[in-house]
């Protein structure tokens, strides 16, 4: 037989790991760029609040987000002047009359 507290806190450890989300990393490929950030709804479009490490060898910007099954969109923010979509990924219309990127996690 398990002890009650054990099992109590077995099932509050799975329902934070449930609750945490999927790890999901975000590309872009900008070689020129000095600094990229990752902007969307699920960081209330903050141009601060995700910053993107670039790899030199892949002259690729990335940075990886825990994020719980929806929607977002999302955008990157280049040089701090420059709205970029995702070139791989699909785009949905936003409020401004152009798109933004979107990706479904599941």
């Amino acid at each position: 037989m398990r002890d009650p507290q054990i099992a109590a806190y077995l099932e509050i450890v799975r329902l934070k790991e449930f609750a945490m989300g999927s790890p999901v990393t975000f590309c872009f490929r900008c070689p020129d760029a000095w600094s990229v950030t990752l902007v969307g709804d699920f960081n209330d479009w903050n141009v601060t609040a995700h910053p993107m490490v670039c790899d030199s060898l892949l002259k690729a910007w990335s940075v990886t987000l825990t994020l719980e099954p929806g929607r977002y969109e999302y955008k990157f923010f280049v040089d701090g002047r420059e709205w970029w979509n995702d070139p791989d990924a699909r785009k949905v219309p936003n409020v401004w009359g152009s798109e933004n990127s979107y990706l479904d996690v599941e």
